[in-house]
């Protein structure tokens, strides 16, 4: 699997964090919205390990740590010096009495509950406690979590959260550790790509790991948050590229975009992208998959997998050929915009 071009760069030493094209995001395997078992889910996280994947993402929030435990058992076999490791902070993990337990959509999780803190002290007791349940001396790239409107549920949340993590010294956390070497990256993973835009306007991150902003769906990044990566050299980890389900199984009935169900403008945009793909013969899951990586900015994706087969599949799905008259049509008909770079640009150009 390829790792040319493919890295983030630590914006004040330029040292590169190289990516491949798959990565793999461990939410699903926190037991999102259902129990993965223990063998199934080391089997997924193997199956990425042998199909190329050297860039593996977690978070404290997924299944309140269990997610980063299961990473801690995988690292054991693949050996912590041959993959570049993630995580993130601004969520703590305190013991609580069954009935405080705060799951979110995760099931069959343990009994603690979460506290979101961007303050300093946080972010460095995040960070330690995650290098405990991952068994590590350090992860690569140290991502801030879900500052976003989206997931602190209004704008002025969002807004009180950015303030939290500069004046309460969040962030001064997160420079120490890149300079001391102790974490190779600094970024945020959140929902929207405004919160990325604004964090740029306030301080010195590597990247971020966006999740199902820029799709076949979404382009509205490149008004003004992607053109301003690429002139800061700032690296992208694309999660989501299939809009929480739409992307992968098409207009069927029940879609689900964005975690809701699919509104009907939504659904006859993919019908029309979907006849597109079909004319090609090439598979509705297998143009959104790639296409997000048409972009320089775009380093690495993590579609999720709770199966062997799925990670088995999301990787063939990267190997696919795809007709360049493909991407041509699509922008031809208006499915997605002009300025979008596309798959087979980025090919010529290299």
């Amino acid at each position: 699997m390829s790792t040319s071009k493919l890295r983030l760069l630590n914006q004040r030493t330029s040292r590169p964090v190289p990516l491949t094209q798959l990565g793999f995001g461990g939410a699903p395997l926190g037991n999102l919205y259902r129990k993965v078992e223990e063998q199934d889910a080391q089997a997924a996280l193997q199956a990425a390990y042998d199909c190329g994947a050297r860039f593996f993402d977690t978070a404290p929030q997924y299944g309140l740590g269990r997610s980063e435990m299961r990473f801690a058992t995988a690292l054991q076999r693949f050996g912590r010096e041959n993959i570049q490791l993630s995580t993130k902070v601004g969520r703590l993990l305190l013991d609580c009495e069954p009935h405080e337990v705060t799951p979110e959509a995760f099931v069959n999780v343990p009994q603690k509950r979460i506290v979101f803190d961007y303050s300093y002290d946080g972010v460095m007791r995040s960070y330690e406690e995650s290098k405990a349940r991952l068994d590590v001396d350090a992860v690569d790239i140290l991502l801030v979590h879900d500052v976003c409107a989206f997931s602190q549920g209004s704008q002025d949340a969002s807004d009180a959260k950015v303030r939290e993590l500069f004046d309460g010294g969040g962030y001064r956390a997160l420079s120490e550790l890149r300079d001391a070497g102790e974490v190779a990256a600094i970024g945020a993973g959140v929902n929207e790509w405004q919160v990325c835009e604004r964090l740029l306007g306030l301080g010195d991150f590597d990247g971020f790991l966006l999740a199902g902003r820029y799709t076949l769906l979404e382009q509205e990044a490149l008004d003004s948050f992607l053109p301003l990566c690429e002139k800061r050299d700032v690296g992208i980890i694309l999660g989501g590229p299939y809009n929480s389900g739409i992307l992968a199984t098409g207009a069927v009935p029940g879609a689900k975009y964005n975690y809701a169900d699919a509104p009907p403008d939504i659904m006859e945009r993919v019908r029309r992208i979907e006849a597109v793909c079909a004319a090609h013969d090439t598979p509705l899951i297998a143009a959104a998959l790639q296409f997000v990586l048409g972009h320089p900015c775009i380093k690495t994706v993590v579609p999720g997998a709770v199966s062997a087969a799925e990670v088995q599949a999301n990787a063939a799905l990267m190997e696919r050929q795809i007709p360049t008259a493909l991407w041509q049509d699509l922008r031809a008909e208006g499915l997605i915009r002009p300025d979008a770079p596309l798959p087979s640009e980025l090919t010529d150009a290299a």
